[in-house]
């Protein structure tokens, strides 16, 4: 009996629901930071998105939820996303430093590297990634056939054959002041007309 398409979809989606799953057990499970009793913050959204979210670390409203992008960023994306016409469960967030650390310099080297295995496992067709931190950490990740990507906002760049990257300021420092607010969303509203040029499965 053959095997239709939507079959094929269903299992590569069970499979990555499955390795999320198993990955936020290993970082909840994880004692190499110095975070005490505080759970990291996990990724959140669909497990096989086309675009995934990524900030370095965690704000307060964030580390209390245990979830990236819980808060004001979050309403502001979601807000961003509507008028941009981007369907919210074609998305994944994820932050590069999981564990709330006082300093996120303090964050073990081999902890953040595992935004990797979500890379590997979500699979996006783009990463809006913000703010300088961030993209130092994807430029180290060592992506399979991956690109050295430069810091300049609202350029699409590719990461990696499969993979696009836009890299826009940090989102968190960019809610307050004006001129910042106004650079965030110039760089970001470019992921309108990527997505709306994606082709439909």
């Amino acid at each position: 009996m053959r095997i239709t398409d939507d079959e094929i979809r269903e299992k590569y989606l069970e499979r990555a629901i499955r390795e999320i799953n198993q990955l936020t057990r290993d970082i909840q499970g994880c004692h190499t930071c110095p975070r005490g009793g505080v759970m990291p913050v996990i990724g959140s959204g669909h497990p096989q998105a086309d675009i995934m979210l990524l900030k370095h670390e965690a704000v307060p409203s964030e580390v209390e939820e245990g979830v990236a992008f819980y808060g004001r960023a979050g309403n502001a994306l979601m807000k961003a996303l509507k008028r941009l016409q981007i369907d919210p469960l074609a998305v994944y967030g994820t932050l590069c430093v999981k564990c709330p650390v006082g300093d996120a310099s303090l964050a073990d080297p081999a902890c953040v590297a595992r935004v990797a295995e979500e890379v590997a496992i979500v699979q996006p067709k783009m990463i809006v990634v913000m703010g300088g931190y961030a993209l130092e950490v994807v430029n180290e990740l060592q992506l399979p056939l991956a690109r050295s990507v430069a810091a300049r906002p609202g350029e699409i760049q590719q990461l990696t054959p499969s993979c696009d990257v836009l890299f826009t300021p940090d989102i968190d420092q960019s809610l307050d002041e004006e001129d910042a607010k106004r650079a965030f969303w110039s760089a970001f509203r470019v992921l309108g007309d990527w997505y709306a040029d994606l082709p439909p499965y």
